[in-house]
């Protein structure tokens, strides 16, 4: 799978996600998009950052922008996390990493003193042509979603 490059289109891909539904980046030419990645399904700092940008998907619908979740969790996991935060946006499963990979946020990261493959934060803007136009990696939680929004 290609990987994706500022400036550049990012490759059609489809994913299972919520709402029984699939993701294909080809349905929602015309809109903006944030796809950001995280690494796991109510756990804190995914829980902090979700909840962020559930607060702003209104002033981000207001700029022709959608917002998408993505990590390796169960579509059954995402619905539940979903559920649980009220958050109002979709979240897209990649439980064989394919999505992660084609973004290359799949990363060795420490986690207590051991070395383990997971996913480095990263938040992704594509523009309405289906142009990759800013990435964002190894984020920092507070005012993040603020920053993407400005961005558009």
């Amino acid at each position: 799978m290609t990987a994706t490059i500022v400036g550049l289109k990012v490759p059609n891909f489809s994913a299972p996600m919520t709402s029984d539904q699939t993701f294909n980046i080809s349905d929602y030419r015309g809109k903006h998009l944030v796809i950001y990645f995280y690494p796991k399904d109510s756990t804190p700092g995914c829980t902090d950052e979700s909840i962020q940008f559930n607060d702003m998907q209104e002033f981000f619908a207001k700029k022709n922008c959608l917002i998408f979740g993505v990590s390796r969790d169960s579509v059954k996991s995402h619905e539940n996390f979903r559920s649980k935060y009220g958050f109002k946006f979709e979240l897209i499963s990649d439980g064989n990493e394919e999505v992660c990979q084609m973004f290359d946020v799949i990363k060795m990261k420490n986690m207590y003193g051991k070395q383990v493959r997971g996913i480095e934060r990263s938040t992704f803007l594509i523009d309405s042509e289906g142009l990759l136009k800013k990435e964002w990696r190894k984020i920092k939680i507070p005012g993040h979603a603020q920053e993407v929004l400005d961005s558009i």
